[in-house]
């Protein structure tokens, strides 16, 4: 059986292939690809097995003789049946890893076949649909000609044979390839921010949005930024029913949004359970049928982009509740807040990660920030350690917004030096995650690190959350003891006296070979005398 960290070496090693040939952003999209296809395949001829003789095989090679035998059967037909039926795609025998993998061994690997495979799988169920597009088998990238291109799909191949995912229990295997996503974005660097949030805000934030619904049955997910799915996903760690969740993720860009869906096979969430869209968030809302509200909202928007802040937005059902303002065309922050808020359920909790800007800017923004805090839906404000995100180095704070609650008082914590300093990105640790969590539960004023603010504080401040304002963490400086100082002073001159009369002594014992050397010397002695 494959132990967590054998399987995160060997999955890591297929990227030793493909580094040096293309940059990490883009050998991502082929390792994660290729995983995803071993997985589908691997699963799938594990369920034939499983069919056949009610067992997990202890070898896919078994339960790859066994596929092919009653392939030419009678019983075929049933079988496909039942595969498509329970797993929404087939393959055929000569598709399989095992059928590649074999043919790679013995150099007869054929990149037409392997596209085949893709191309059987995408079509099979409206769920894969141009799930492996990304993964292109024929880009120059892999090599110049047909031979070196095969040669590397064929060595990644073979490099992955020996991560046995069918026997990985648990989330081992969602967990290696979460590992995965996170050593791509530290070599991938200022794009990560496209696909990855790290780890310690990535906890702050689900562990937060969990607080109260950890028991719920059916909980219900949703994040509109959501990247390779990460954030939705870590909120299983945090219910006691993982197993009911239901995700609701949109994202822009598609190759990320495919990341996303193999992320979810890869940690076992049933497909009647994934409700993922690929578009963009702010232009058109969504959802907007059925479940439109949402018990936990998990945000890590990109910061200060640019939208259209088009007039028609006013009259938008997301947007239309404060004073008829818009976020700004240069800084979409707020239009993303909203959003996520207005999908809120009334008994829910929103944690978004945002630049802290949208704490302190005017003009519109301002409004939209006072009108939320009349309102009493701010709830707490989180100021993150800089540096802490691959895209920005800039520091961040989580805002936690809630819908119907008594009071309109606001927590700040101030959580900027709860890091340590690790390679490139300053990272929290899971002690300064569960300082965080303690503050956040606790709700109450703590020197230097919390403040429950009032209402009055806040409106007396203009209705500026910038965390200064209120959790002061500046160190009084100590006291000068007048007395010790004078001491030491004397102390100091007269051994400067000393050493002054030790070296005058010294030059008066020397000779001189010229007279102008002897004056020059005397020269400086007489420096002495006027100290």
């Amino acid at each position: 059986m494959a132990e967590s960290k054998d399987l995160l070496q060997v999955l890591w090693s297929g990227a030793d292939v493909l580094r040096g040939k293309m940059d990490a952003n883009e050998y991502k999209t082929y390792l994660l690809g290729l995983v995803f296809y071993k997985y589908l395949s691997d699963s799938y001829l594990s369920k034939v097995y499983d069919l056949l003789n009610d067992a997990i095989p202890d070898s896919l090679d078994e339960a790859q003789e066994q596929y092919e035998e009653i392939m030419k059967t009678d019983d075929a037909k049933d079988l496909l049946e039942e595969l498509k039926s329970s797993l929404h795609y087939t393959l055929d025998p000569d598709m399989t890893y095992v059928s590649i993998l074999k043919a790679a061994k013995n150099n007869a690997f054929n990149r037409e076949k392997l596209q085949a495979a893709f191309n059987k799988i995408q079509e099979s169920d409206e769920l894969f649909n141009g799930l492996f597009a990304d993964v292109d088998l024929y880009s120059n990238r892999l090599g110049t000609g047909d031979q070196k291109q095969s040669a590397t799909i064929a060595d990644v191949i073979k490099v992955l044979d020996g991560a046995d995912l069918i026997h990985a229990k648990g989330d081992v295997l969602g967990n290696a390839y979460e590992y995965l996503i996170g050593q791509f974005a530290s070599e991938t660097g200022k794009k990560a921010g496209e696909f990855y949030t790290p780890h310690g805000p990535a906890q702050i934030l689900c562990r937060i949005a969990m607080t109260g619904q950890e028991d719920k049955k059916g909980l219900q997910v949703y994040d509109p930024c959501m990247g390779s799915g990460s954030l939705m996903l870590s909120c299983r760690n945090y219910s006691s029913e993982p197993d009911y969740i239901k995700y609701y993720g949109q994202e822009l860009m598609p190759s990320t949004y495919n990341l996303a869906r193999m992320n979810m096979f890869l940690h076992g969430v049933l497909p009647e359970n994934q409700h993922l869209r690929n578009a963009d968030t702010l232009d058109a809302d969504w959802p907007t049928d059925e479940v439109t509200e949402f018990d936990a909202v998990t945000m890590n928007p990109p910061y200060s982009a640019k939208w259209s802040a088009a007039e028609g937005f006013k009259q938008d059902e997301r947007f239309m509740d404060y004073g008829g303002k818009l976020a700004p065309k240069s800084k979409a922050d707020y239009a993303f807040l909203l959003h996520g808020f207005y999908h809120l359920k009334q008994t829910g909790t929103m944690a978004i990660v945002l630049p802290h800007g949208v704490l302190f800017r005017g003009a519109a923004e301002g409004s939209i920030r006072e009108t939320l805090l009349k309102n009493g839906s701010i709830y707490a404000v989180i100021g993150l350690p800089s540096n802490m995100f691959y895209n920005t180095s800039i520091p961040t704070c989580i805002i936690v917004l809630k819908k119907h609650r008594d009071g309109r008082n606001v927590l700040f914590i101030d959580a900027s030096n709860l890091f340590e300093k690790d390679k490139k990105q300053n990272v929290m640790r899971d002690e300064h995650i569960d300082k965080v969590l303690e503050l956040y539960n606790d709700r109450k004023s703590v020197d230097k690190q919390a403040y429950l603010a009032s209402y009055e504080d806040i409106k007396a401040n203009d209705y500026n959350l910038n965390i200064p304002r209120y959790v002061d963490t500046s160190e009084e400086e100590e006291e000068i003891d007048l007395k010790a100082l004078t001491s030491e002073m004397k102390k100091t001159n007269a051994e400067i006296k000393e050493a002054n009369i030790a070296l005058k002594q010294m030059l008066n014992d020397l000779t001189f070979a010229t007279p102008e050397t002897a004056d020059a010397v005397h020269d400086f002695m007489a420096l002495f005398e006027e100290v």
